[in-house]
């Protein structure tokens, strides 16, 4: 069952996996790889595959296409990867939070973090955001304003999956409130729409929204960490947890996956570039250093347990919220463990 799976995943599957790849052959794609990103252009997800596909490309002597196909919180590109042939010339990118969790949330049905072979790149982290001119000067005026007109105020995401909507609703929760959610296609189109004053707060990803930030055109108010965000440039961005110090945070980690079922030998060449090419660049680590992301790559099982945390606290935060369409126990998720030791 697949629940089974999940479980033992951290186990003996890892030992078998990688027992088989080490006798896999080099992979030497004939053909260009086509890579969609199940967003739209200018978000957090674009932004770093559009900064590691030509590492890759250079590596495998092929053009790596990126393609964003968005739509239905990302679920629309990530089911056309696992409709496509698994013959390795196909591949996603995305937070690896919703590609565990899409099940859970009800947009994809039968699908799971052990459906992808990780390859992980940088974390990144939600920042409470609201327009230049708007009358919220710090977030301890924001969260009065939505605790007493909550349904009033609109917040631009991109969806209820996203970073930025699954950052709200953890808001949300702690803080006991209402809210209205605005959705867009990308985490860029919610941060630009915000900063144009369509939207009254954001709360998508720091990298999303640097540019703005450091241009004057968007006020950050909290980073949803239990440490302050420096940016350079700018002000330090101060923790959430200086006004709600009970709420839930995870690192949100980024990367590129594979279906399950491509050859070994594809599987084995991209973890030989990611450990020699991607983990060692300089270009990702300026990306993430300029814009306020974590430089933290890795793959594999490694990757798996790196991406936990937030996989996690999302499903379990969705039944909390009343948003979960199926039981996270069908992906090996057991909430009620979660909650208590949460509690303990």
């Amino acid at each position: 069952m697949r629940h089974s799976r999940l479980a033992l995943a951290l186990g003996a599957s890892g030992l078998v996996l990688a027992s088989g790849l080490a006798h896999a052959q080099e992979w030497q794609p004939d053909r260009p790889i086509n890579l969609i990103v199940p967003w739209g252009a200018g978000g957090s997800t674009d932004q770093i595959t559009r900064v590691t596909a030509p590492i890759l490309a250079e590596a495998l002597g092929v053009e790596v296409v990126v393609v964003n196909q968005p739509g239905a919180s990302g679920a629309i590109g990530t089911q056309e990867v696992l409709n496509a042939p698994r013959d390795g010339y196909t591949w996603t990118a995305n937070a690896i939070a919703n590609n565990a969790t899409y099940s859970v949330s009800g947009l994809l049905e039968d699908t799971d973090i052990d459906d992808w072979h990780i390859y992980l790149s940088v974390a990144n982290v939600p920042v409470v955001s609201v327009p230049a001119d708007s009358e919220f000067e710090d977030f301890g005026q924001l969260l009065e304003a939505l605790r007493d007109r909550g349904a009033s105020i609109s917040i631009a995401t991109a969806g209820i999956t996203s970073s930025g909507g699954t950052a709200i609703a953890t808001i949300s929760d702690a803080g006991g409130f209402d809210y209205n959610m605005i959705t867009y296609d990308g985490g860029g189109p919610a941060a630009i729409a915000t900063a144009s004053g369509e939207a009254m707060v954001t709360t998508q990803l720091a990298v999303e929204q640097t540019e703005l930030i450091r241009g004057g055109r968007l006020k950050a108010l909290a980073v949803l960490s239990d440490q302050e965000l420096v940016l350079e440039g700018v002000d330090p961005i101060p923790p959430i947890t200086n006004w709600l110090p009970e709420i839930d945070t995870a690192p949100d980690y980024f990367g590129i996956f594979l279906p399950r079922g491509v050859p070994d030998e594809v599987v084995a060449t991209l973890d030989r570039i990611w450990e020699e090419e991607v983990m060692t660049s300089d270009a990702i680590r300026e990306y993430a250093e300029t814009y306020g992301a974590v430089f933290d790559p890795s793959f594999g099982e490694e990757a798996r347990s790196r991406a936990m945390p937030v996989v996690i606290m999302e499903a379990c935060s969705s039944v909390e919220r009343g948003e979960a369409v199926n039981d996270p126990s069908t992906i090996g998720i057991d909430c009620e463990t979660m909650t208590e030791t949460r509690a303990q």
